[in-house]
């Protein structure tokens, strides 16, 4: 893949990574148990590349502490994979178990919206690093990392391609990792040139606000789609509180910043101060006890 950083190349590079022993393709067949909040895309993606090298995968969907601990239980597994986690790991688990996790992120990069803040900032190139799981927060030793070039589009498009790309090949080079007794990972030094992950805070709906009176096409863009697929962007649309899904660029049509302007096939173009967006789908916001769904 263009732009890709190989883990390779990072531990060659900088004083910090002095003594690491050399890559070397895994021979040991390893017992590895996947946690996740969902067996989603990438999971499954993970599951066959790592079966199709002979290891042993099982899946276990998980929503609490007690959950992770019975699955690690039952399995016995020799390593902890969490490709798609949304939950904390506990102690009882990481510190008991190797568990590597699967970070949306370059290398240094902390946070749980590492991908939406990606989108945010309009960067050119990201990363995703698979990293092992400690009591600081995407703090732990770093087995295997990808960068890759960014493209214009929405969270979930580069999440669905990108990022499982990397992230099922930075996997596939941890679990070599692993497997290797020879092998030390990587703890990261943020004053080496080639740590260019920051610590970023968790993405709240202020930080996606649209001021539509002042933000330009391009900024809206963005923000709609670095909220793609979940949360959305609240927003007020004829006086009634939204979250906004999937926007589109309008190369024609122009009105007053934030009115909607037209409408077809289930969308609405609402009016930017030097353009126009389409916006496919709403999810009115929860009221109480009332739950809402997403729909054109």
């Amino acid at each position: 893949m263009a732009g890709a950083l190989q883990f390779g190349d990072v531990l060659r590079r900088g004083s910090a990574l002095r003594g690491v022993a050399p890559l070397n393709a895994a021979s040991r067949r390893l017992r590895i148990l996947f946690l996740v909040s969902a067996h989603n895309s990438l999971s499954q993606r993970a599951y066959i590349a790592l079966t199709e090298m002979g290891h042993h995968v099982s899946v276990a969907v998980v929503e609490t502490d007690e959950a992770m601990e019975q699955a690690v239980a039952r399995h016995q597994p020799e390593l902890v994979v969490c490709p798609f986690l949304k939950k904390f790991i506990p102690e009882s688990v990481w510190a008991n178990h190797r568990c590597l996790v699967v970070h949306p992120g370059p290398l240094g990069d902390r946070g749980g919206s590492s991908l939406d803040w990606a989108v945010e900032l309009g960067v050119s190139e990201w990363g995703v690093t698979v990293l092992e799981a400690t009591g600081e927060i995407d703090g732990g030793d770093v087995w295997a990392t990808r960068n890759f070039r960014i493209r214009e589009a929405a969270k979930t498009s580069l999440y669905k391609h990108e990022v499982r790309r990397a992230a099922v090949d930075a996997l596939l080079e941890a679990v070599a990792n692993i497997a290797d007794d020879e092998f030390s990972p990587l703890s990261v030094d943020y004053d080496d040139p080639a740590v260019t992950g920051r610590s970023r805070p968790l993405m709240k709906q202020n930080d996606r606000a649209i001021e539509w009176t002042s933000d330009s096409t391009t900024t809206v863009l963005r923000k709609l789609r670095a909220a793609e697929g979940h949360p959305g962007v609240l927003d007020t649309v004829e006086g009634v509180d939204f979250h906004l899904f999937g926007a589109h660029l309008e190369r024609g049509l122009r009105g007053r910043p934030g009115e909607v302007i037209a409408q077809r096939n289930g969308a609405i173009c609402r009016a930017t101060v030097d353009g126009a967006v389409w916006i496919t789908h709403l999810k009115r916001s929860d009221e109480g006890d009332r739950r809402f769904f997403k729909l054109p």
